[in-house]
């Protein structure tokens, strides 16, 4: 396993839909294990392949039960992901990203979605998210169609140090 550099605004690999990935051999294996161990130094809850120059459609999610803290975080490892459903009712919530680093916004998200997806091997699998997680993963599913937070947000703002200051949207 090794860290890989994150890429930030404006890299234009964080702008284009990643490809489909077909062949789960030893690189992409390697490629997730790198993408686990670079998400938690960031330290991050998710980190799509785009994020670290890969244009493929990859995700990983560590995260915790928001009710009981003392549970350890569940890592998913979900290749060419997609958004089965989603519901109508959707929550504002406060989003940073990795890629841009220094900022956050308000961002509207479904709070319940079902994720169609592969596992590391090439299995089917379906995921059923709520609140936080499902949120995480919408956020990261757009990497892989090259949308940023920025560009759902309501309202965005300097995270870091004392002024608030505006991104510009076209980043």
């Amino acid at each position: 396993m090794a860290l890989r550099q994150i890429v930030t605004i404006p890299e234009s690999v964080l702008r284009r839909k990643a490809r489909k990935t077909t062949n789960f051999g030893p690189e992409l294996q390697t490629l997730i294990d790198d993408m686990v161990e670079t998400m938690r130094e960031a330290p991050g809850v998710g980190l799509a392949a785009t994020q670290i120059g890969e244009s493929l459609r990859v995700i990983v999610v560590e995260f915790g039960d928001e009710e009981n803290e003392d549970t350890p975080p569940k890592l998913y490892v979900v290749v060419n992901p997609e958004i089965a459903r989603s519901s109508s009712e959707q929550l504002m919530g406060i989003e940073g990203c990795l890629s841009v680093p220094g900022f956050a916004g308000d961002v509207a998200r479904s709070n319940n979605v079902t994720i169609k997806a592969q596992n590391r091997q090439g299995r089917s699998l379906r995921i059923k998210a709520e609140g936080w997680l499902a949120r995480i993963f919408q956020h990261e599913i757009d990497h892989l169609n090259g949308i940023l937070f920025i560009d759902r947000a309501d309202r965005v703002w300097q995270a870091e140090g004392p002024a608030t200051q505006a991104i510009p949207r076209d980043v």
